[in-house]
């Protein structure tokens, strides 16, 4: 089958050094290089293909590293797969290998990815991301997520040590894109078989990123250092990565503030001016690709009310986004009345009606449409909102609590930590959540693919015509406007409560270079970092 190689952007990647830790002339690097990282919940899990946070998935990036990689601005780079070619009919890729090996001194190899996509989607892994592997269009991925097909028929294979085959469904233009994603990353077959679930632990984990976990007090502190079997570590400056947790945002901010932390990347809701203000070269704010919403319940297990678009269109209505964006959280972030971030490469904003009206109109709108479901003051509509902890969900919550008061709606709150809250999300134990979801590549997909009727969809919002559309999205000329559609269906049919789309107030140390200030995404890598003396 004749081939070519698909990007010129990738020739001149390989042209250029793959890292981009370069001290600038005049720099001198400190005698410490460490990075002390902010976390607002405990790590869930550090294996690739069962984590299912962001939080996690930036501790596991610094631990593997997928066959694509990405720069300061977001743009593919090459990871472990040092350069690939497509067919010409866009379905089959071919990937060749770096000469690198694992943290134990084992070579990787494409089996290692074979084992590890084929792990993804096996059933009796029970990844909630086997459905990436799906997204993914790799052939034959929807009847081995299934069940119906074994995962050696998923459609990658290893044609030697060196070059893994990848054979898709159907032409998938962001195919590249999702292979920086934690799902995608290899993982040590020999291992997992020795270990079982215990592979993840400080001592015994195994893997081929930039640095290896040397311990881990969950809860507290996970730590990374370098990893001398990486195939870059000449060039790896930062020696000592660590992930400090801290559930609450204020006592974040003084640790930093105390310098404890070196950079905290989601400052408390309301401070950002300030701190620009007294501390202007440590404070930014930038686009983030993730979106705040509350999900619907709107499973069999979910309240009955809610099945009505009434309702639902109500408790959208009544949310002043404005006060949320402009009076709480005062970051940077941007009103939403629709799902996708508005900043998504090739994503077109729909025109979504209520965004038009003032927010008395909408409220006008709110209690009218209440009234027609039949709930008032003397039958109120009350319901149960669902957030985890964190001084900010928490303040969100209380205000949409009161945003719902005024149009006749009693809701009440339940707090969680992490783990609980995302558990009782994936088994449907709410009624209204509070959820975000941050994209797992630069394409509107991301978003959309979520409300898939068979995608992750904690809330299982279905509707056929969405489906259809994102399904020919796949290989349509101009995917935009099928997506452009899609969203206006999500949004009439009130899948959810957009609130706000993302954007990242932090604040990092003066000293810490090479912090990814262009890329929407907010992808990093602490191999990309150094530190200048003082």
């Amino acid at each position: 089958m004749r081939k070519f190689i698909v990007t010129t952007a990738l020739a001149a990647a390989l042209a250029a050094p793959a890292f981009a830790a370069q001290p600038a002339e005049g720099e001198n690097l400190a005698d410490q290089q460490g990075l002390n990282y902010w976390i607002l919940d405990a790590i869930k899990s550090l294996d690739p293909q069962l984590t299912t946070t962001r939080t996690d998935s930036d501790m596991i990036r610094q631990l593997f590293e997928g066959l694509m990689n990405e720069d300061e601005a977001g743009a593919m780079i090459p990871g472990a797969a040092e350069s690939h070619e497509v067919s010409e009919d866009g379905l089959t890729y071919t990937f060749h290998l770096r000469d690198a090996n694992w943290s134990n001194g084992d070579p990787v190899t494409a089996g290692d990815f074979v084992y590890a996509w084929r792990r993804a989607a096996d059933p009796a892994t029970a990844s909630e991301y086997a459905w990436f592997i799906e997204l993914m269009n790799i052939a034959n991925a929807s009847d081995v997520v299934k069940g119906d097909k074994s995962p050696e028929e998923l459609g990658v294979k290893a044609v030697d040590d060196k070059t893994l085959e990848v054979t898709l469904s159907k032409p998938t233009p962001y195919f590249l894109k999702t292979l920086s994603h934690a799902t995608t990353y290899p993982v040590p077959q020999k291992v997992i078989e020795a270990e079982g679930d215990n592979w993840t632990q400080p001592g015994k984990m195994v893997g081929n990123g930039a640095y290896v976990l040397q311990d881990h007090d969950l809860g507290v502190v996970a730590t990374a250092v370098k990893n001398d079997q990486y195939w870059d570590a000449d060039n790896t400056i930062i020696e000592t990565v660590k992930f400090v947790t801290v559930n609450d945002q204020n006592i974040g901010l003084t640790r930093y503030l105390a310098g404890e932390l070196d950079w905290m990347d989601s400052l408390p809701a309301g401070q950002f001016p300030r701190l620009k203000e007294e501390y202007p070269d440590q404070t930014v704010t930038v686009p983030w690709s993730c979106s705040y919403a509350y999900l619907f319940n709107l499973s069999d297990k979910g309240p009955e009310a809610l099945k009505d678009l009434k309702v639902r269109q109500a408790l959208a209505y009544g949310v002043d986004r404005d006060i949320i964006v402009d009076k709480i959280l005062q970051g940077g972030q941007e009103p939403a009345y629709y799902w996708t971030h508005w900043a998504t490469e090739g994503f077109e904003a729909p025109d979504i009606e209520m965004s038009h009206w003032t927010q008395p109109e909408r409220i006008e709108k709110a209690k009218a449409l209440l009234a027609e479901a039949g709930y008032g003051p003397d039958n109120p509509l009350k319901l149960t909102i669902q957030y985890n902890t964190s001084e900010d969900h928490k303040k969100l919550a209380v205000a949409v609590q009161q945003f719902w008061k005024a149009i006749g709606v009693q809701a009440s709150l339940a707090n969680y930590e992490w783990k609980v809250h995302t558990d009782r999300l994936q088994n449907q134990d709410f009624e209204v959540a509070r959820y975000a979801w941050c994209a797992d590549y630069n394409e509107p997909s991301t978003y959309l693919d979520y409300f898939r009727t068979d995608g992750y969809n904690n809330g299982k919002w279905s509707n056929a015509d969405y489906d259809r559309l994102l399904s020919e999205s796949a290989t349509a000329e101009n995917p935009a406007e099928l997506y452009r559609q899609a969203e206006q269906i999500l949004i009439g049919d009130m899948g959810l409560v957009p609130v706000y789309h993302y954007a990242k107030a932090q604040m990092f140390k003066p000293t810490l270079k090479g912090v990814p200030l262009e890329n929407v995404m907010n992808t990093w890598y602490a191999k990309d970092m150094y530190r200048t003396a003082e």
